[in-house]
């Protein structure tokens, strides 16, 4: 550990000390999103002297993310999210050990970049996501620091912490997309994802250090247009729990055949089939537009509806802005019995 001079205000406090600064130093946290939650997770984390940090994002910086996510400036635009995030770590503190993941979490890789990490903090907007990493963590047996924001309000809670309550304890898996809300569709107030993300950064350092009373069995739920806190208890469900774990441990053990992620190339060839249906699942309002006579424009929250009319038969090509949406579309789509699916991986951003 070098540089105890950075943590003096942090090591005279009783309950940390030299030895608690050094548990920091050798900690090994992994953070899953690098926008509105990620940032001051990160920032919080690196300053506060945890040694390694993993950070996993496959999106690019925009513009409309700069009023919340603070490692960011107007010059990184473009760049990829997951290096630039790492970047800026570096500068607010060198002594961390930054290992960049740019690619979204999925079935394929989610063992392979959770490796050896002892927390993983959930800074994701999707449920699809946050279901696959409480399923990985229970196989690996490790805690997840969550948190969600919607508008003005936002909600923590610490899962399989100490044989715990999982996030399948809390939400029982639902097969509805219409119930999963995010920035783009909703709004967000710039400041509230940087309050949730401080109270996820506090709960991996009282983790880690092993102090205080940590968020395990209980919600908080913060709202921020009214100043009001509340805490809402919630039992350990030991079927979910097990639900979770066959489910991580099938990911662990099953070859990587799962969902088909086209690249750029796969894609334009895609929509140049005309027995191809390619659905753009983002709201009409999102640009860039994409046109062609095979193309179809299905926000996520009417998918359902709209696919109920389809032969689960047909070659579907699903996109977004991103990627995110449109794999948590296609795993939908798959579980109701379609069989000829894929989707473009990092979204239309990427061409």
């Amino acid at each position: 550990m070098k540089n105890t001079t950075r943590y003096s205000r942090q090591i005279v406090l009783p309950e940390i000390g030299v030895l608690g600064q050094q548990k920091l130093h050798g900690a090994h946290v992994l953070v899953i999103g690098a926008g509105g939650l990620g940032c001051p997770v990160l920032q919080n984390l690196a300053a506060a002297g945890v040694g390694s940090l993993g950070i996993v994002d496959g999106d690019v910086v925009e513009e409309t993310n700069l009023h919340r996510q603070l490692l960011y400036t107007l010059k990184d635009c473009g760049k990829g999210k997951a290096a630039t995030a790492a970047e800026a770590v570096l500068l607010l503190n060198p002594h961390v050990n930054v290992t960049v993941f740019p690619e979204f979490l999925n079935k394929q890789n989610a063992f392979d970049i959770v490796g050896d990490y002892q927390i993983i903090v959930d800074c994701t907007d999707s449920i699809g996501v946050r279901y696959l990493i409480n399923d990985v963590a229970l196989a690996k047996n490790i805690p997840v620091v969550y948190a969600s924001i919607y508008k003005f309000e936002g909600q923590v809670s610490v899962f399989n912490y100490k044989n715990g309550p999982s996030y399948r304890c809390l939400f029982p898996e639902t097969e509805s997309l219409i119930t999963v809300p995010n920035c783009v569709a909703s709004g967000v107030l710039g400041v509230l994802p940087n309050t949730l993300g401080a109270f996820q950064a506090t709960e991996v350092l009282k983790i880690i250090l092993e102090i205080g009373s940590v968020l395990s069995g209980k919600l908080l739920i913060y709202d921020g247009l009214h100043y009001q806190t509340q805490f809402v208890d919630f039992a350990k469900n030991p079927a979910a729990i097990e639900k979770g774990r066959i489910n991580g441990l099938k990911i662990l053990n099953q070859e990587n055949t799962e969902l088909q992620a086209l690249d750029r190339e796969a894609f334009l060839e895609k929509c140049s089939q005309d027995n191809c249906l390619v659905i753009d699942i983002r709201e009409a309002y999102e640009e860039p537009e994409w046109s062609g006579s095979n193309v179809v424009n299905v926000p996520l929250a009417a998918l359902e509806n709209y696919c109920g009319q389809l032969d689960k038969d047909e070659s579907i090509v699903l996109f977004c802005q991103s990627g995110q949406r449109s794999q948590l579309a296609l795993a939908y789509l798959k579980k109701e019995g379609f069989t000829r699916l894929s989707h473009l991986e990092k979204g239309i951003q990427s061409l």
